[in-house]
């Protein structure tokens, strides 16, 4: 695995406020975005920061416990992401075994995404959710 980290994305409540608070309030550069679109990314100094709905993003990466309200649980899930994007499919399976190998657990194998990319996740040895993802996004 390269060391680098492509996306750091944040699980949030309110996306337009979120939105509002990193673009208006911390003058975060926002990529073109349609305004339906129910992600946000921003483009940093080296790396990405990405937006994004927390339940939705604790359901993309496997961990969204469904009936935490009604049951009493609590999710362990916290609401952020790492990404590693690497440029194809048989990376991201190949970074994922070696995570693995490394001690890693892995959370949601490599699949086909609704978005047209190809990813999974594992998490490190203290729970941090990495996402390995193909493809590599434009300006990455």
């Amino acid at each position: 695995m390269d060391p680098r980290m492509t996306i750091v994305t944040l699980g949030v409540d309110d996306l337009d406020a979120a939105i509002e608070f990193y673009r208006d309030g911390l003058g975060f550069p926002i990529r073109d975005r349609d305004p339906d679109d129910d992600i946000a990314f921003f483009t940093l100094d080296g790396t990405w920061l990405a937006l994004y709905p927390w339940d939705a993003l604790a359901e993309d990466a496997g961990v969204l416990v469904e009936d935490a309200t009604a049951s009493g649980e609590a999710s362990a899930f916290s609401g952020v992401t790492l990404a590693h994007n690497v440029p194809d499919s048989a990376e991201v399976d190949a970074v994922l075994s070696e995570a693995v190998a490394a001690g890693a657990d892995l959370v949601k194998p490599a699949q086909d995404t609704f978005w047209g990319g190809y990813s999974g996740y594992f998490a490190d040895l203290d729970g941090h959710l990495w996402e390995v993802a193909s493809p590599v996004l434009d300006g990455m």
